[in-house]
């Protein structure tokens, strides 16, 4: 079983930065592939971003350079750092794993999953 814990969620203004973070415990980290996903209210869970065990990153279209995944395998920590906010980036952030080093883009493919951490930006 592999446990994950999201932190570094709050408040911020439209143009801001924050980085989230994730940690990971019960589990090999290495040998996982790490996504974040998000859901902001009455809309479908969103796939973020991924990192493959081996460093190799995915993003989806709508935070692609503005976001950036990496991971510590040292510190069994995955990184979130988000510049560039907008308001439409509101949501609750989840960290997930999945058993494979491979990353995937669909939520049903990961394992494990944290309890979210909230992110709001305001205008």
């Amino acid at each position: 079983q592999v446990q994950l814990v999201e932190s570094g969620g709050g408040l911020v203004q439209a143009g801001g930065s924050l980085r989230l973070s994730c940690a990971a415990s019960g589990g090999t980290f290495s040998s996982y592939a790490m996504g974040w996903f998000r859901q902001a209210p009455g809309k479908e869970r969103e796939f973020v971003g991924a990192i493959s065990g081996g460093g190799n990153t995915y993003y989806g279209d709508s935070v692609k350079g503005r976001f950036t995944i990496s991971r510590d395998n040292a510190k069994n920590t995955v990184y979130l750092q988000m510049n560039s906010l907008k308001p439409d980036d509101t949501a609750v952030y989840y960290c997930a794993a999945r058993s494979g080093r491979t990353p995937r883009r669909t939520e049903n493919e990961y394992n494990y999953w944290g309890q979210g951490t909230q992110v709001t930006v305001s205008s």
